[in-house]
């Protein structure tokens, strides 16, 4: 069946084509200033990924700010590859950055330009350490690409250090973001890399070898050679995700792939020659795990780059298992089906964080005597794979923070227990997103251990709500949450879908102030890293007003220590 999709506003890739080849020529063409497939987003989808952005940096500099363990080590890891001061020298001899002004990026909170590859691992598991900033779910019912890969925005800082690498401008940088997000957003409805334990940063990495390469003027043929390498060589499983307890390696993920891109990138435009047409290798994890796709007999008119039968490939070509739409004007970019965090949580909690808001909103009673004990019982039911990643048996007793943001229980009832705190300051007032937020402290030793939250965790059972909540699972958050008193009495909040953050919120009962709500996280966030927050928010933010000078000095900022995180 014909994808129904508009050519004036869209890139169709069709599965029986190069899409490696495909996607870098894309991505070239969105970074150029003409031609009929140069990139031309709406202003609200610029603002959209600005405001990601933002959200992004101030959870990486308030992890670096409380010391937490891999953003800190390697930023320090980074500052032993430091690169001659900028604006010294010419990069015109080497091979991988003709186009470049200066030798090296700074990482958060410093003048020194280091190796590009190393200030983008720091600052992107800087980003990521909170799991706090923006998530997308792989779901576009339009195309019915329902595939439902979760992902992350941790990627800005290829796009900033490409922009910072040629002298270019804010505008120039957030156009960049915004390639990075619509590749890997769309890869994400077409292709689930989780069902076969497969991490899924290596959506963000192709997004991110294709978009520095594209924004330090590498040919098609270069960016397809780096994403061909990122597949041969670099796919990282589940593996950093399992376990009773999670490790650095979790956090740290997208970080660690995408500095594999960016040397695979440089590699590339040096004149390394990675496999080509990746999408279709038989051996490669898309048709290894889903199959040869459709064989085809003739090559697609735009496909180009297929291997012959001296290459290995055998006489018979295939195709990918998927088509790839991908944005190009107008509003409809994977960037604005992404949910915000409001605050620190793993987003599949978001519907019960939400549900609990709405029941102790209603009835303020739950809350009266400030020691959980008018609860007798709290029942969450929800969806895979919330109830398998969240629900794990071993998270009801978090020992780490990696694990704690990672427990349904924990998360829960650390709200509840601020609500319960809360309660006797602000009587008559509801209390909201704002007033609850779960911040880094929620994570710390203290918290984690507090006696409140454990005795409120024992009153908790979550269940699977079974095919009737899995149905409705990427489309919302599909959750609800019903509380018995200690009189029997029980309280229901109904089907919670969008919750607040959901970028169908508006659609939904829950509708929040979302950017009141965000203001408020960023306030928290920046105070955490510095002494004049207000001064740091507008740093970092509307990165796509400032000119090249602005943001070739936007990491020059100091941070607050306040320790190792513990």
């Amino acid at each position: 069946m014909p994808l129904n999709y508009n050519k004036e506003t869209h890139v169709h890739l069709p599965a029986d084509t190069n899409q490696a080849l495909g996607i870098a020529q894309y991505a070239i063409d969105f970074m150029s200033d003409s031609g009929p497939n140069a990139g031309r987003p709406s202003p609200a989808v610029l603002d959209r990924t600005a405001l990601f952005h933002t959200d992004a940096c101030l959870c990486g500099v308030s992890a670096l700010a409380l010391g937490t363990n891999a953003p800190n080590l390697l930023r320090d890891e980074a500052h032993q590859y430091a690169t001659p001061v900028s604006g010294v020298g010419s990069m015109a001899g080497v091979p991988w950055a003709k186009s470049a002004v200066r030798s090296g990026v700074p990482t958060f909170g410093s003048k020194v330009d280091v190796q590009v590859e190393k200030a983008i691992v720091a600052n992107a598991a800087a980003v990521r350490e909170w799991d706090s900033n923006g998530t997308n779910f792989g779901y576009n019912p339009e195309l019915n690409h329902l595939a439902g890969e979760f992902g992350h925005n941790d990627f800005y800082a290829v796009a900033l250090a490409a922009a910072q690498l040629r002298g270019k401008d804010g505008a120039f940088a957030l156009k960049g973001m915004l390639l990075i997000d619509e590749i890997r957003g769309r890869l994400a409805e077409v292709f689930s890399l989780k069902s076969y334990k497969i991490d899924h940063v290596v959506h963000g990495a192709i997004g991110s070898a294709a978009a520095f390469g594209a924004m330090m003027g590498a040919t098609a043929e270069q960016i397809e050679s780096a994403i061909g390498m990122v597949i041969a060589h670099y796919i990282p499983f589940r593996a950093i995700r399992a376990g009773k307890q999670l490790s650095d390696s979790k956090g740290a993920s997208a970080a660690i792939s995408t500095e594999a891109a960016i040397l695979s990138v440089k590699r590339s435009m040096a004149g390394f020659m990675g496999p080509r047409d990746i999408f279709r290798n038989p051996e490669a994890i898309f048709r290894l795990f889903e199959g040869p796709g459709q064989l085809f007999k003739k090559t697609h008119s735009g496909g180009t780059g297929i291997p012959d039968a001296k290459e290995g490939w055998g006489t018979k070509t295939y195709a990918s298992p998927f088509d790839l739409v991908l944005g190009k004007a107008g509003d409809d970019f994977a960037v604005m089906g992404m949910h915000f965090k409001l605050g620190l949580y793993e987003h599949q909690s978001a519907g019960a964080l939400q549900g609990l808001i709405n029941l102790i909103s209603r009835n303020p009673h739950l809350l009266e005597d400030q020691t959980g004990d008018c609860i007798n019982k709290i029942v969450v039911r929800a969806y895979e794979p919330a109830f398998g990643i969240i629900g794990d048996p071993a998270k009801r007793d978090p020992k780490t923070r990696q694990s704690a943001d990672h427990s349904m229980l924990y998360l829960v009832n650390t709200m509840l227990r601020k609500a319960l705190e809360l309660a006797s300051t602000k009587k008559g007032k509801t209390l909201g997103w704002k007033d609850l937020m779960l911040l880094p402290h929620d994570f710390d030793a203290k918290s984690l251990h507090d006696p409140l939250t454990r005795r409120l965790m024992d009153k908790m059972s979550f269940e699977h709500g079974g095919a009737e909540y899995d149905a409705k699972y990427p489309d919302g958050i599909p959750t609800s949450m019903i509380i018995t008193d200690d009189k029997g009495n029980t309280f229901d909040s109904g089907l919670v879908m969008y919750p607040g953050g959901h970028a169908r919120n508006h659609l939904g009962p829950d509708k929040v102030d979302l950017h009141e709500i965000l203001d408020h996280k960023f306030k928290k966030l920046a105070e955490i890293a510095s002494d004049d927050p207000k001064g740091l928010v507008k740093r970092l933010g509307d990165v796509g007003g400032k000119n090249a000078k602005a943001l070739a000095t936007l990491m020059d900022f100091g941070i607050k220590s306040h320790g190792k995180f513990e």
